[in-house]
């Protein structure tokens, strides 16, 4: 079992899992990657999913992927992370760029599951933190960010390229 496929010691509904995506995965995937775009309201053409989808299963690609599946083996909530450095710190951290549960999954512990999987993943690359952000008026998400991790003091910001 690769580190990506282990499965997580959080207390869920008996048989839930953690692992890689696989390539029978797709359409599940999918279809939690539009409910994430569409909660954040950035569209999410099948172009865009078939590139991510592409980064997740080409194993040369930074971007990594978990998906946590019910008993039933369907996946119900993701998490795409990737290593980043740290040069004031000396360091490399994972960040994770995106989590999204189905709605009708919150509140089972899949989130849990997803977050707990990626604390471990992170020791067992040596990452000295995971980071992530999310919207200011996203509060339940907030509300559970706050039990697993510290906020920090820090503002994001986005600046276009040249000519854009």
């Amino acid at each position: 079992m690769t580190p990506e496929t282990a499965v997580s010691t959080v207390a869920a509904p008996a048989g839930w899992t953690v692992g890689a995506p696989t390539e029978a995965d797709f359409t599940a995937w999918r279809e939690l990657f539009r409910g994430y775009g569409a909660f954040y309201r950035v569209p999410m053409p099948d172009e865009k999913a078939a590139l991510v989808w592409s980064w997740l299963t080409d194993p040369a690609h930074e971007l990594d992927g978990l998906l946590v599946r019910d008993a039933d083996g369907t996946p119900v909530g993701l998490a795409h992370y990737r290593p980043f450095v740290r040069p004031l710190h000396g360091a490399v951290a994972g960040f994770l760029d995106d989590l999204f549960v189905a709605p009708a999954a919150r509140g089972t512990g899949a989130v849990d599951l997803l977050l707990a999987r990626l604390r471990e993943i992170a020791a067992e690359r040596g990452w000295n933190a995971v980071r992530w952000i999310t919207a200011e008026d996203n509060y339940r998400a907030r509300g559970k960010y706050d039990q697993v991790a510290t906020r920090t003091r820090f503002l994001t910001y986005d600046m276009p390229p040249a000519g854009a």
